[in-house]
């Protein structure tokens, strides 16, 4: 690595960490970063996981008082959130670069509508419930959390909001349990997804301590500074780069 690539990649990640701090979709900034370096698609994504898992996990700390509220949904969600990112990594690892090269424009362009759909997810999960509500059958969201996890586990970038989603509609309208319970599933698939990355040999290591250091120093600004920061300004910076990327790799893979 070259020292501007040093340092591009950890401002990258330090950027990712306090995305994810603040608002979440901080793999819109590190996985497209890692492309611009010359990273292969399969080996950028895998590297993107790992090196903001730990931070991610660490952001389960401030959930802590909630666990307890959530453990009853943790047993139905845990095994499927386990298995479909598994399901997920694997499938990536069985993904050509150059399919999965052509792949990236879509599921960046996915990420990012996800994200600019954040507010209107947040609020429908928020909404008051009626006098008589009336909820789905509980396999319903248990197989769309399984969906979101095979996703997670093959690209990633979403899954929060996703899961966010399917809670709200599940009937969950305390937005920190929900945050809880979606940050716990989120970490487990990542750390799943990262461990068979790590197995297979799809990790980039130098690039990968680089942008563990700026990821951690990322998490803990966010973590300090989160309430100082606007979040309107942050969701309309990520949202322009998502945009950009997305017509940067589509123009590059189909122009």
């Amino acid at each position: 690595m070259s020292g501007l690539e040093i340092c591009a990649l950890t401002a990258a990640a330090a950027a990712a960490g306090v995305i994810n701090a603040v608002a979440g979709g901080g793999t819109l900034v590190t996985f497209p970063m890692l492309l611009l370096c010359g990273t292969a698609p399969i080996v950028a994504n895998a590297t993107s996981t790992l090196a903001l898992v730990i931070g991610t996990a660490g952001s389960l700390f401030g959930f802590r008082q909630q666990v307890a509220t959530v453990q009853p949904w943790l047993g139905r969600f845990i095994p499927v959130s386990l298995l479909g990112g598994l399901i997920g990594s694997v499938l990536l690892t069985r993904t050509s670069n150059d399919l999965f090269a052509q792949l990236v424009p879509f599921l960046i362009f996915f990420a990012t509508l996800l994200f600019l759909a954040q507010g209107a997810f947040r609020r429908m999960a928020n909404r008051q419930p009626s006098a008589h509500p009336r909820h789905p059958p509980i396999w319903i969201p248990v197989a769309f959390q399984f969906a979101v996890a095979v996703y997670g586990g093959f690209f990633g970038a979403g899954i929060g909001i996703l899961m966010l989603a399917s809670l709200g509609f599940l009937g969950l309208r305390d937005i920190h349990e929900m945050n809880a319970l979606k940050n716990i599933l989120g970490s487990l698939i990542n750390v799943v997804a990262a461990a068979w990355f790590v197995a297979s040999g799809l990790i980039d290591w130098p690039k990968m301590a680089v942008m563990t250091v700026g990821a951690l120093a990322g998490y803990w600004l966010g973590a300090h500074y989160s309430q100082r920061i606007p979040q309107s300004r942050v969701r309309i910076i990520i949202t322009i780069i998502g945009f950009v990327m997305s017509a940067a790799t589509f123009w590059k893979q189909f122009g």
